[in-house]
């Protein structure tokens, strides 16, 4: 998710690119192997991919996707600098050179990164990539036209705060150096160790002055990766790609690029992906979905087929969703009554609302919990499965509520399993054994969105949902309750209104770590500390379950995206 200083939020690298559909402990497709596809299970070259997608593939310019790790489609055209590792669960959540020799070299501070571009590099022209191409693709981001790509590069980069792209500014950016071809160095504002998982986003794709062609450059972005795009109808509701004869898998080891093409069609009904993806005739054999999962009911169905479950892959991604209190709005600035909810939720009814434990897990901390984001097991205000309301009726009444209170849940009226009515109805039921009598307040999804997002109208009890723009605990914690980012006068996603030096502290110290393992084990530990002050209720991380055609192989699902991974894939 973006950050709360930048504008407004993305609503998870759930929906973009892949990632974009929208990991918790070990994931992974059910049958990694695909070995249901029958026959030979080892993956060859060839053939038609085919994806079957609910939404277009739209703005597809490097500058404009916001994505995590690269995205899904994207990143068969789009190379950057650092990609995230292609395999299975938790080894997929780390960050790895693509373009790059490694993944970046600090100065002792982690304020000066320097990378060195791999030798041989080509776009589909079979002209060099070089650095001053990388240097002049993140500079075009920053142009407002082109808008909509993650917004760190304006926060972290010197001087980069009020800069209006190569169109309006010639001079580009001082804070991004090129002493030769193949060398980049980046200047930024503060100490920031996770850099190297930021060059994984598409801003950072090399882009040939000479070949942009503007806001209509994303109906032919010139290739750095094993294909390229032949087709791009109705802004992305039509992707085919085709291969780059210049791409050489000896610079990228980490796309296999088994498919000769991959036909990319959205604006589709999800129930007709399932549908399509289940019965498998003919060109749907050889399909897959990038953001389509499978409901409460369709995975029923699915459970009681063997040949189907065994096309099921399986997988998690850095999310949450729980419940967000405004301790400037009472009874909620008392801390009991928000223990109080605490406890007296039923994770078991919440999970079930959610589409069952198959498609949910409760969850009790806000890190999901996966390795990469530093998790730490903990649960401050034991509720068991069905919450105890014993123990919040006993801190209502130190609270000066004997007699029970009545308060106003806000929520959306998306039928997204997430913030919904199923959710609320949920939390509704739980709280009322504790003698608390909840309203709903339900609101059409933009203006549930404006109202909790915005300081002035924000409601002190509602439901919502956070993820990770790469899988570590610092995109996760920092723009929830960095006191910083707090946002009066826009899109505010602090939502606790916390501003806590140690806790602002801890995290200027934390990002200072270019040891991202003994920065996770930070960001647990901090995730604890601010756990305490009961400015969320954790309710759970979702699960992704989504079908793939009978003719699929090799299918890698990681921690860092929860979903198949279509650079991957091979089809019989």
């Amino acid at each position: 998710m973006r950050q709360p200083s930048l504008t407004a939020r993305r609503v998870a690298a759930v929906s973009v690119s892949l990632v974009l559909a929208a990991g918790a402990a070990a994931c992974g497709p059910e049958d990694n192997d695909a070995k249901s596809s029958g026959g030979d299970s080892t993956p060859h070259k060839g053939g038609t991919l085919t994806v079957l997608n609910s939404n277009p593939q739209q703005d597809f310019d490097p500058a404009r996707l916001y994505t995590s790790g690269g995205g899904n489609v994207p990143s068969l055209v789009f190379r950057t600098l650092t990609t995230r590792n292609r395999e299975n669960g938790a080894a997929g959540a780390k960050v790895v050179p693509d373009l790059a020799t490694d993944t970046g070299r600090p100065n002792k501070d982690a304020t000066v990164w320097t990378y060195t571009l791999k030798k041989g590099l080509k776009y589909e022209d079979g002209t060099a990539i070089t650095s001053a191409d990388i240097k002049y693709g993140i500079e075009r981001s920053f142009a407002p036209e082109l808008s909509g790509g993650a917004p760190y590069l304006r926060d972290w980069l010197v001087g980069a705060a009020d800069y209006q792209g190569p169109y309006k500014d010639k001079k580009g950016l001082a804070a991004i150096e090129t002493p030769d071809e193949r060398t980049l160095v980046f200047h930024l504002n503060k100490p920031e160790g996770e850099f190297p998982y930021l060059a994984t986003q598409t801003q950072f794709t090399p882009v040939p002055k000479a070949k942009d062609t503007g806001t209509k450059y994303e109906e032919h972005p010139v290739s750095s990766g094993p294909y390229k795009v032949v087709t791009n109808q109705n802004d992305g509701e039509h992707l085919v790609l085709e291969r780059n004869t210049y791409w050489s898998a000896s610079t990228d080891a980490e796309r296999k690029a088994y498919p000769d093409r991959i036909d990319v069609k959205s604006g589709l009904d999800s129930s007709v992906i399932n549908q399509r993806l289940s019965s498998s005739q003919g060109a749907d054999a050889a399909a897959v979905t990038t953001d389509t999962n499978l409901g409460p009911a369709e995975l029923a169905k699915v459970t009681g087929d063997k040949e189907l479950a065994s096309r099921v892959g399986t997988g998690h991604f850095g999310y949450t969703n729980y419940i967000a209190f405004n301790p400037t709005v009472k009874p909620f600035d008392n801390v009991k009554v928000r223990q109080a909810i605490s406890y007296a939720i039923d994770r078991s009814s919440v999970v079930n609302a959610a589409g069952g434990s198959a498609l949910a897990e409760s969850a009790t901390t806000f890190l999901p919990n996966q390795k990469s984001f530093g998790y730490e097991p903990y649960d401050l205000f034991p509720a068991g499965a069905t919450g105890n309301a014993a123990k919040a009726k006993e801190l209502l009444k130190q609270a000066g509520h004997p007699n029970g209170l009545t308060v106003t849940l806000t929520h959306s009226n998306s039928k997204d399993f997430e913030t919904s009515p199923e959710i609320a109805t949920a939390v509704q039921d739980a709280l009322k054994k504790a003698g608390i009598t909840v309203k709903l307040q339900g609101l059409e999804e933009n203006d549930y969105s404006d109202t909790i997002h915005s300081v002035k109208t924000e409601p002190g009890f509602f439901l919502a949902h956070w993820g990770a723009d790469w899988p570590s605990g610092g995109p996760f914690l920092a723009p929830i309750f960095d006191g910083r980012q707090i946002v009066k006068d826009g899109a505010n996603f602090n939502t606790g209104l916390l501003n806590d030096k140690s806790v602002n502290d801890e995290i200027d110290a934390i990002n200072k770590l270019t040891d991202l393992d003994a920065a996770a084990k930070r960001w647990g530990a901090l995730d604890k500390k601010i756990g305490e002050q009961a400015l969320t209720v954790p309710l759970f991380h979702p699960v992704y379950k989504r079908l793939y055609g009978k003719d699929i192989k090799n299918v890698v699902i990681s921690d860092w995206t929860g979903v198949l991974d279509i650079s991957q894939v091979a089809v019989k």
